[in-house]
């Protein structure tokens, strides 16, 4: 049986992973692969409920505590879901994995690289996704399509409540873990039109099938 591939998207609120997301589910079942499709964190019953604490605005946190967390979810969501559907032979595409946490605990939060680097090993060993798309788009832009998506409601999610200013230093670590990684992070500009993401989107998976 052939191994299937882990694909990972990434990128701050607002920059269009959702979209992109659904439109490459389509595109790689039209293609004959079976696709499990899945978010960080979540992606299991007790990664939901993790899931639950992580985003509830009313509960103060420390970083550290927001990390272990993420990474706590991330392990049940590697055991229960991730590894036996690649095992299967099936893809796996992700809104959100590992790069997240270097981007909102490191990056937002102020958490050490050196931190997230001894969880990182912790959780998953060597194991990396195949391929990940980084959705780049600036703060301003993603919290305007948030509002028009949203009808300007405010949001109780934590990470949504925050300022551009935390949202910058979210782009910024997502660039910076990209340039040290582009063997399998691929920045995409998110701010062009969707059609020509999209072809983007294709090219880049058709070299991996």
């Amino acid at each position: 049986m052939t191994q299937g591939k882990f694909i990972t998207l990434e990128g701050i609120d607002g920059a269009g992973k959702s979209t992109h997301l659904s439109w490459l589910d389509s595109f790689l079942q039209s293609m004959g692969r079976n696709v499990v499709v899945t978010h960080e964190p979540g992606g299991t019953l007790l990664g939901e409920k993790l899931r639950a604490l992580v985003l509830d605005s009313s509960l103060a946190m420390h970083p550290e505590t927001e990390a272990l967390l993420m990474f706590a979810a991330r392990r049940e969501h590697l055991d229960k879901l991730i590894l036996p559907a690649l095992d299967r032979g099936d893809w796996v595409i992700s809104d959100r994995f590992t790069d997240a946490s270097f981007a909102y605990q490191g990056g937002g939060r102020g958490l050490s690289e050196n931190k997230l680097d001894d969880l990182e090993r912790w959780v998953q060993g060597t194991f990396q996704p195949d391929l990940t798309f980084y959705f780049d788009v600036t703060s301003e832009l993603g919290r305007k399509r948030l509002n028009g998506r949203t009808g300007g409601i405010k949001s109780t999610d934590r990470f949504e409540k925050e300022k551009n200013e935390f949202f910058d230093r979210v782009r910024r670590a997502y660039l910076e873990r990209a340039h040290k990684l582009p063997h399998r992070i691929q920045v995409i500009d998110s701010s062009q039109p969707l059609e020509t993401v999209k072809l983007l989107l294709k090219n880049i998976v058709l070299s991996i099938c």
